[in-house]
């Protein structure tokens, strides 16, 4: 059963091997969003995610009852590292079966902790599928990442350990996708201090847990899209839901931009890390989504940094788009000599520095004696690039620009 004292319980199994993470004040934050912010910073986690306290409390207590013929997981993230860092951590057998279309770094990441790997699935449903399959057929237990007692109990020490540091928080705002998470952290908050809310994040992306509590009934969606691989979560589970339901007070969600902007925040403001799936309160924060009072003790679970270096550079590059601090031209030329001297002195008496710049006089679409030029431009805000588009009109350069 998933109460307080399993919730002790399991911070006693963990406390020595899990790394205590910094609950730290946010200055900047603070600031924009008017509350008083903390982060709980779980993306520096060994293993680089919150899932390994559910994961090495459930092992743990396998262990405890004599069961030691090996364990199973499905999973294609940070779960398969809590399970494989944990049974190599009691040497015993772990195999993790994760989708055929997983990244080869995650799955090198995963053999690195000494688990074996089987792909197996299109998606996670099927690689989930196969591996309570296999765990039947081998002896393994199977550890799930959410619906499981242990493992929730486990995810429930995140807030142990923020009420150790400050004792009279108003609100926690925690990720969601499966629920375990926010499951284990609600039971101890509400059993400790009642009158801090309790509020849950999604992504817009992955809403099956959001119309399950809007709803009060446990609905599954068809597909999940977010850059949030952590809480994209297609079904609902009915377990963690009636958690939610009883416990959590207000429940968010936040779109595909505003995720990445709060990605680009904590890297360029707060030097921290974190993937889609832990930048999500941030993003409600940073976006108006929490109806709090003025000045209320905010307390955020960044709940995992293992994010894509693709991903990573991506979101950069769009963030760089969307604040005005980046601009992509095509811009069409009389082909003849001097003419590409002419654009770029303009670009240099307004102080616009080129970053990449390419030369087209062959292109189909041009008319005979033109050429197209495309060129990325670092800039310095809106009114930096109004006066850029301005100078090239003056200038008589025909442009249109690229997003």
């Amino acid at each position: 059963m998933l109460d307080l004292n399993s919730i002790e319980k399991a911070y006693e199994r963990v406390s020595d091997v899990v790394h205590r993470t910094p609950f730290a004040y946010a200055p900047i934050l603070s600031e924009i969003s008017g509350y008083e912010v903390y982060l709980k910073k779980e993306n520096l986690q060994r293993t680089g995610a919150f899932k390994l306290r559910g994961a090495f409390n459930k092992i743990a207590s396998l262990i405890e009852n004599e069961q030691k013929g090996g364990v199973v997981a499905a999973s294609a993230g940070n779960h398969a590292q809590g399970v494989a860092f944990s049974a190599k951590h009691f040497g015993i057998d772990a195999t993790i079966i994760m989708p055929e279309s997983t990244p080869l770094t995650k799955v090198q990441g995963v053999k690195e902790l000494g688990a074996k790997v089987i792909l197996h699935g299109a998606n996670y449903d099927e690689a989930y599928a196969y591996a309570v399959t296999f765990g039947k057929e081998n002896n393994y237990d199977f550890v799930h990442p959410f619906t499981d007692d242990e493992v929730m109990a486990g995810q429930g020490t995140v807030s142990l350990e923020m009420f150790e540091e400050i004792e009279d928080l108003d609100a926690i705002v925690v990720p969601v996708g499966g629920g375990g998470l926010i499951s284990g952290i609600s039971v101890a908050v509400k059993a400790l201090h009642p009158e801090v809310k309790i509020i849950g994040v999604s992504a817009e992306g992955a809403p099956a847990m959001k119309k399950s509590y809007d709803a009060k009934k446990a609905i599954d969606t068809t597909s999940v899209r977010t850059i949030a691989d952590g809480i994209a979560v297609r079904d609902t589970s009915p377990i963690t839901l009636d958690y939610i339901l009883k416990n959590v007070d207000s429940f968010e969600s936040v779109c595909e931009d505003e995720i990445a902007s709060a990605i680009l925040f904590l890297l360029e403001k707060q030097k921290l890390l974190v993937e889609g799936a832990g930048a999500v309160g941030v993003a409600a924060l940073l976006h108006g989504k929490l109806n709090l009072p003025k000045g209320s003790k905010v307390g955020v679970v960044l709940s995992g940094g293992n994010i894509d270096v693709t991903m990573l550079s991506l979101i950069i590059e769009k963030g760089l788009m969307k604040s005005a601090r980046k601009m992509k031209l095509m811009v069409t030329l009389i082909d003849k000599p001097g003419a590409l001297q002419s654009f770029t002195q303009i670009l240099t008496d307004i102080g616009a520095n080129i970053v990449q710049i390419g030369y087209d006089r062959t292109s189909i679409d041009l008319e005979f004696g033109d050429a197209h030029v495309s060129v990325a431009l670092e800039t310095k805000g809106i009114e930096h690039q109004e006066m850029i588009r301005q100078r090239l009109k003056e200038g008589g350069f025909a442009f249109r620009e690229e997003h």
